[in-house]
Formats: structure tokens, sequence, C-alpha cells
């Protein structure tokens, strides 16, 4: 008994350091993202990104599911998922040229509650009234973060807050796969679909890339690369209700790389703000585990 006790908290160990470690990469990403929208197109951007990213993310598939993991019984989805991260990341980059860092990755925190209220509305599934309570609180959260109507309000909030929008859309859009899909296909396909999209429209909005900048297009596929992979790997360690939570570690991480790159500090309205969204989201989270047990 105490044996499988220590498995179990052995990997849930293990699966909330890949979840911190994952959101330290796409935290770092998300900086290098900002830097570079400064110059370039995010669909730019997204298609160099992609196109590096390839190559790896065929041999991570390969590895960890075989050459099944290279196969998929419904294109289409895929390509619905490609258009709606395309379209996450291309609002998140915009916004990211006028918003601090914290304050784009707190207002992208306000996708599980995007998710339960899409999952109602459009799934059509049960939500009770305690999780459509959390639903209410986290867009009070946003409000705080966003102020509309005051001084402080900026129109492009509006871009990582329809970015969550269309987060949640991509992970309801996972329920369209085919369920003999392992995850690593939905990353490769995502990856794939995503350079073949965003190759499409590059063409129009492409800029002369400085030689000097080749070292950020290749750190910015690394570092999103490596952390979509930590990320998942973190769910297949333990369960989603153990490392889920960690993601709000992004804020740390928004903080201090905004502070150190930009000098931004976030002011004690965007804090709050977010702790009203994190604490929605938590309880969204457990509760959801609730149901499951």
């Amino acid at each position: 008994m105490q044996t499988v006790a220590a498995n179990a908290f052995s990997r849930s160990f293990t699966g909330i350091l890949m979840m911190c470690a994952g959101v330290a990469c796409l935290s770092v990403n998300d900086a290098i993202g900002k830097t570079l929208a400064a110059d370039y197109s995010p669909v730019q951007i997204l298609f160099l990104r992609n196109v590096i990213a390839l190559p790896v993310a065929i041999l991570i598939a390969l590895r960890m599911g075989g050459t099944a993991a290279l196969r998929s019984y419904r294109p289409a989805a895929h390509l619905v998922r490609a258009v709606l991260w395309l379209c996450a990341a291309t609002l998140f980059f915009t916004g990211l040229t006028y918003l601090g860092l914290a304050e784009a990755t707190t207002l992208i925190f306000a996708a599980p509650v995007f998710i339960t209220a899409l999952s109602a509305l459009l799934l059509k599934e049960y939500v009770g009234w305690r999780r459509w309570s959390a639903v209410l609180v986290g867009f009070l959260g946003v409000l705080v973060v966003v102020r509309p109507g005051s001084a402080a309000f900026q129109t492009a909030a509006l871009f990582p807050l329809a970015t969550a929008l269309f987060y949640a859309a991509l992970m309801i859009s996972a329920r369209w796969v085919d369920p003999r899909e392992s995850v690593w296909t939905l990353m490769l396909y995502l990856v794939g679909a995503g350079a073949l999209l965003s190759g499409i429209v590059s063409p129009f909005v492409w800029s002369t890339i400085r030689v000097e900048d080749l070292w950020l297009f290749l750190a910015i596929a690394l570092f999103g690369t490596a952390g979509m992979t930590l990320m998942t790997q973190a769910f297949r360690f333990a369960p989603a209700a153990v490392v889920a939570p960690f993601d709000y570690t992004a804020l740390l991480w928004a903080t201090v790389l905004g502070w150190l790159i930009w000098s931004e500090v976030p002011d004690l309205a965007t804090y709050i703000g977010a702790g009203i969204i994190i604490l929605s989201g938590l309880f969204i989270v457990f509760r959801e585990r609730q149901l499951d047990e």
C-alpha cells in the first residue's frame, strides 16, 4: 500500500514539475513573441515558429506514439483546430504589442471560465449553479483588470480576452477528434496545419528578416515546442486537477520577464483581477474533479 502511495506521489510530483517547466517555457515563448511582434507580423512569426518546430514535432510524435501518431482519422477536425489556434495566437501577439506581458497573461486566465460557458452553450453539457457562479465571478475578475468605462481602459485588452475565447474553443474542439488518435497526433497536426495555414497568409504580410533576429525565431520555436510537450506530458503523469492549477504560475513568470525586459510593473487592479480569475478557475477545476469521481 505504501509503495502504491509513494508511486502516486512521485508521479504527481513529476507531473507538477513538468507543468511548471512547461509554463515557464511558454512564458519565455510569449516574451520572445512580444519582442518580435514589434517588427514582424504575428502571422509571419507563427509561420516561422511552426516550420522550425515541425521536424521536432514529428520526431516527438514518432518517439512517443510510433508511426500510428502520423495518421489522422479526421483531418478536417485538425484543420479547424489549427484555424482556432492561429486566431488565438495572432490575437495574443497583437495584444502584446500594446499591453504589458503580465496584464495580457492575466486575461488569458479567463480561458477555463470560457470553456465552462461554451461547454454548456455549445455542447449542451450540464453546468450546475456553482460552476455558473464561478463563471460570473471569473468575468467579474476580467472587468476588474479591463476596467471598461474608466480612464485606464485600453481597447487592446480585448485582444488577449478574445485569445482566451478562441483558446477555449480550441480545447472544446478536441471532442471532434477521433478518439483513436493520441495526444501526440493532436500536437503534430496542430503544428503542421498551423504551418500550412500561416504559410498561405505569410507572403502578404512578410517583412525581411534581420540576421540578428534569426536566433529569436529559433528560440521561440524551441521554447514553444518544449512548453507544449512538457505540459502534455504533465497531464500524462498526474490527474488534471493536480497539475492544472500550476498553469497559473505563468503570471509569476510574466511579471518577472516583463519587469526584467521592459521595466513593466502591473498595477494593483491587475493583481486583484488576476486573483479573482484564478480563484474562479481553480473552483471550476476542483468542482469538475468532484463530479468525475
